[in-house]
């Protein structure tokens, strides 16, 4: 079985991709990745520099003029600690010791855009529109470092975010995500053995149960792409529960009690007069998401006009990451099949039910005041990210390298 050392003096790109990996780089503690980063561009006589929050840009410029320049963009934070990165290959799989992440995402995507940026350096005869990368800090954690990319200074229209898990993978949008809460709040409360027989007094926790069997929940929209709008309920809270959060706190509760503390220690003979519910909503149809929200209201409202005087109902919702819309510019996918067929790649065109840094990108303008159009791209198999076994398949990650080349290629010609 061939070892990692002889596969990394093999292929340059994986000798790249390792290099980075083997440098920790949690989120916001990404200063010597960026470094290294800055130093291999600096050696191949790259355009690069460090913004103000810690991304690094680079730029080769256009060998021809009337052609559009094209952005490569990834994250170089990793899930993960300062521990040591020990990589070892297992057939066709690199992998760690299983004490920490790989860190493949999203390096995998950094590794691919440094070499591509190097080759095309060198090719001074190839005629292109100019290529733009950006490597963001802290995607894992809070998007703060996309949050902080100047998107007046891009002068690209159309970006391939790398951050996808597998191979071949061209996601088209993304969802968006709201967190809707409803409360209730009964306007009398009481004893449950005295009071019980007292019409003007409702129990707000089986109030909040009433409305969350009104109010949708899974999928609420679909199409040939996966799901576009869907809702899950998070979390039910009312009742007694106070008494119970206090016994967690005095006597030190593990995690995995809390559930059954709370039920068992929770306070019953009382009238409730305060429930709630909590729910993320995630969709890549504004429009979609506008219309499930205005059913909950309905919802809401009803619940307000059946129980006026003796209860109220409130919404109120909050988004969080905005959607990434499908666009109707097909540019990037068209590319992209004309790549793939290049390779006799199969790729899986598809909607994406989660964030990435499409979402920001999406939402923003260039420097010529023109829509960003991203599309999220996998030029890998990646298994398990997130967690001490994840694993890239890299001979699936030699291949997606060439892919990206003939992205470029198809995109220029």
């Amino acid at each position: 079985m061939a070892e990692i050392n002889e596969i990394r003096k093999q292929y340059k790109l994986i000798d790249l991709f390792c290099t980075l990996a083997q440098i920790p780089s949690p989120s916001l503690k990404e200063e010597k990745v960026i470094n290294k980063i800055l130093e291999i561009f600096k050696e191949n006589n790259i355009n690069a520099w460090k913004d103000d929050y810690g991304n690094v840009h680079a730029k080769i410029d256009a060998t021809d003029a009337n052609k559009r320049p094209l952005m490569l963009s990834s994250h170089m934070d990793v899930v993960g600690d300062d521990s040591p990165v020990n990589i070892k290959l297992n057939g066709n799989i690199i992998e760690t010791d299983k004490t920490r992440t790989l860190g493949a995402d999203d390096k995998a995507g950094v590794a691919a855009g440094i070499m591509f940026a190097i080759e095309l350096a060198k090719g001074t005869d190839y005629k292109h529109g100019g290529l733009e990368i950006t490597f963001t800090r802290d995607e894992e954690q809070n998007m703060t470092g996309i949050h902080h990319v100047n998107m007046n200074e891009i002068e690209s229209e159309y970006i391939f975010v790398m951050d996808a898990d597998k191979l071949g993978q061209v996601q088209i949008s993304g969802a968006s995500y709201t967190k809707l809460v409803v409360n209730v709040t009964a306007l009398k409360g009481g004893h449950s053995g005295i009071d019980i027989d007292d019409k003007t007094r409702l129990n707000a926790a089986k109030l909040i149960a009433e409305l969350v069997n009104e109010i949708p929940q899974g999928v609420y929209k679909k199409d040939e792409f996966g799901v576009i709008t869907s809702i899950n309920l998070g979390v039910i809270a009312g009742g007694g529960i106070e008494t119970a959060i206090n016994n967690i706190k005095d006597n030190n509760i593990k995690s995995n009690q809390y559930l059954e503390t709370i039920i068992n220690k929770a306070v019953t003979n009382v009238i409730n007069i305060k429930a709630g519910a909590a729910y993320s909503i995630r969709s890549s149809n504004r429009e979609y998401e506008k219309n499930l929200i205005n059913e909950i209201k309905q919802i809401t409202d009803l619940f307000n006009k059946k129980y006026e005087g003796l209860a109220i109902a409130e919404m109120n919702y909050s988004e969080h990451m905005p959607p990434f819309e499908k666009s109707d510019d097909e540019t990037l996918v068209e590319v992209s099949k004309k790549a793939g067929a290049n390779l006799n790649l199969n790729l899986d065109i598809s909607s994406f039910h989660a964030g990435a840094e499409t979402h920001i990108y999406a939402n923003n303008t260039n420097k010529y005041g023109k829509k960003l159009k991203p599309i999220l791209i996998g030029l890998a198999d990646v298994y398990n990210m997130h967690s001490a076994d994840e694993q890239m398949d890299y001979k699936s990650y030699l291949k997606g390298y060439e892919f990206l080349k003939e992205i470029f290629k198809e995109f220029n010609k």
